[in-house]
């Protein structure tokens, strides 16, 4: 009964659109669905099929029947325990379809029922590149507690925002941190010194606000590989690694990860015309958007060209890059993937208050 209930809570219907199907994954929690065809199994959903979608052009509006890729490995009836754990490891599955020969679906095997672990966090393809930690704001947004901490020593949970966003890092095989600070900074390197966990950091000091990315440009020299560049409270849900995979295989100089937001108008929309006449009226439209979520993959190359001693912004260094013809890849994921705990309510609700 747990298993058919977990089943159906995993199931849609293959005709609903990609921009639904992503909003399931959000509500439940889960990065795949079963699709079926009335009672008729189809094939397995991923988050990673949508966002290829997205980054191919195709509209949210399509229908996931649409998309659904026909090569896809299941498990068969017949096979070995040995043989599906393979394929789950492989496929760094949540769970895995088994169908008999005829393609119909007869049971699934969820990852706890053989590993009894969480689903992502040790199973993930590592990388190891540098971070850089944009944590030299004052944090106004988290007033009046960054009059007392900097605002990546605000706490969630157990931990700092600094920590919760380092461990992420660390857990996908990323060691060498610079941070880049200025403001309360001598109690931030006491906290981080004092911790049992000693993170490999060489901080990086602006004596003046030098914008989004104009502090990176005291690193030239120090990094010679693709880094990623994160504000100091932002948490992202995503497999790294996926976005390394993109910013390479594109051949971008620049990726930016990016939110994908709908947003439901609650009347009825008019477009009018020549001479004010109703051309027409859309009732409770809901449009999408994507948000830059103020994380990036950088080449190395970049750090070149940000002005030392300058106040200079990450939209300054993309406009750069675009106008001379290099790659500024998007990177999509879903809302519910992005936290940006510099403001009250997210942060709020990230600690569950």
């Amino acid at each position: 009964m747990k298993k058919e209930i977990e089943i159906q809570f995993r199931s849609i219907d293959s005709t609903i659109t990609l921009l639904q199907a992503m909003k399931v994954m959000d509500e439940r929690g889960v990065k795949m669905l079963l699709v079926f065809n009335k009672n008729c199994f189809v094939s397995i959903l991923t988050i990673g099929d949508i966002q290829r979608a997205i980054i191919h052009n195709i509209s949210l509006s399509t229908r996931v029947s649409d998309v659904l890729e026909k090569n896809k490995i299941f498990a068969r009836e017949g096979d070995s325990l040995d043989e599906i754990k393979q394929k789950i490891m492989m496929l760094r599955a949540e769970c895995m379809p088994i169908l008999d020969d005829c393609g119909n679906l007869v049971d699934v095997i969820f990852w706890d029922e053989i590993f009894q672990g969480n689903v992502t966090a040790d199973n993930r393809k590592k990388i190891d590149i540098p971070i850089v930690i944009m944590a030299g704001g004052a944090g106004t947004r988290l007033k009046p507690l960054t009059n007392v901490l900097p605002k990546p020593l605000i706490p969630v949970g157990e931990k700092t925002i600094i920590e919760e966003i380092m461990d992420r890092f660390e857990s996908i095989g990323c060691k060498k941190f610079y941070i880049s600070v200025n403001y309360k900074v001598e109690m931030l390197k006491f906290y981080l010194s004092q911790l049992s966990h000693h993170y490999d950091i060489e901080y990086f000091q602006e004596n003046k606000p030098l914008g989004t990315i104009g502090s990176v440009s005291l690193l030239k020299g120090k990094i010679n590989t693709p880094f990623i560049v994160s504000n100091c409270d932002i948490v992202i849900e995503q497999d790294y690694s996926d976005v390394y995979d993109y910013h390479v295989k594109n051949g971008n100089e620049i990726t930016l990860i990016a939110a994908v937001k709908s947003q439901s108008i609650p009347y009825g929309v008019v477009e009018a015309g020549e001479s004010g006449l109703l051309s027409e009226l859309k009732e409770k439209p809901e449009n999408t958007f994507m948000i830059n979520t103020g994380v990036y993959i950088l080449n190395p190359e970049l750090i070149d060209e940000i002005p030392e001693g300058e106040m200079f912004h990450i939209t300054q260094l993309i406009e750069k890059v675009k106008l001379r013809g290099g790659r500024v890849g998007c990177f999509p994921i879903s809302e519910n993937a992005w936290r940006d705990m510099g403001e009250w309510n997210e942060y709020l609700k990230y600690i569950g208050k």
